[in-house]
């Protein structure tokens, strides 16, 4: 049989699944366990909390992983460039916010996770949705921040205010892939998607670009 923490992860991947589909409201104990392939008991065992605690464990671990997947893509395409020429920072955030925005097979019950809690906001414990907004969204936002202001600092960008300007990025480069794909339910073609991420992005240098 499978070890203890062998049977929580198995566990919480199937609820990641659970939530992704059915939501919060409407997935039951006895449907997690059985994608889990364990007894509701069992799963009682591990998160004695019940449907709260598993599906606040599942968005904080997901959350996680995929805040430090993006920001691995943040150092990818901006390490460097604090020692590069200012014409070099349109491509450089253009493939930025073209990875950050096509879809990663890895993390698409993530993100049909994070449709299910829009859609399911108001019946989400709200230290749940804080702690989501804690542990991705917001150290992402921070860390742009921190590099927009580097290279602020550098010549490379004018953004007296790094916090607005990461946010107006993320808005201006996703927003309109997030709206038009329903968070990654139906892709954009490849060419569409590099139009609409150009555009946002030149939106972007308009206002912090040097």
């Amino acid at each position: 049989m499978p070890a203890a923490p062998e049977k929580r992860a198995a566990i919480t991947r199937a609820a990641l699944t659970v939530f992704g589909r059915d939501g919060y409201s409407r997935a039951g104990m006895d449907a997690l366990a059985k994608e889990a392939g364990v007894s509701t008991r069992t799963v009682y065992n591990h998160f004695p909390g019940g449907k709260e605690q598993l599906f606040a464990t599942v968005i904080h671990d997901s959350a996680d992983a995929v805040r430090a997947a993006t920001f691995d893509l943040m150092a990818r395409h901006l390490d460097g460039l604090l020692d590069r020429a200012a014409a070099d920072v349109p491509d450089a955030l253009h493939a930025l916010a073209l990875d950050w925005v096509s879809p990663l097979a890895e993390f698409r019950a993530h993100f049909a996770l994070v449709r299910q809690i829009i859609a399911d906001a108001a019946h989400l414990p709200p230290e749940v949705l804080a702690d989501w907004q804690a542990t991705g969204p917001a150290p992402v936002r921070a860390e742009l921040a921190r590099r927009f202001a580097e290279l602020t600092t550098r010549g490379r960008l004018a953004a007296t205010d790094p916090r607005l300007a990461a946010s107006h990025f993320i808005l201006l480069t996703g927003a309109e892939v997030t709206n038009r794909t329903l968070y990654g339910v139906f892709p954009l073609p490849q060419q569409e998607l590099e139009q609409v991420v150009r555009s946002g992005v030149s939106a972007f240098l308009r206002l912090y670009g040097r």
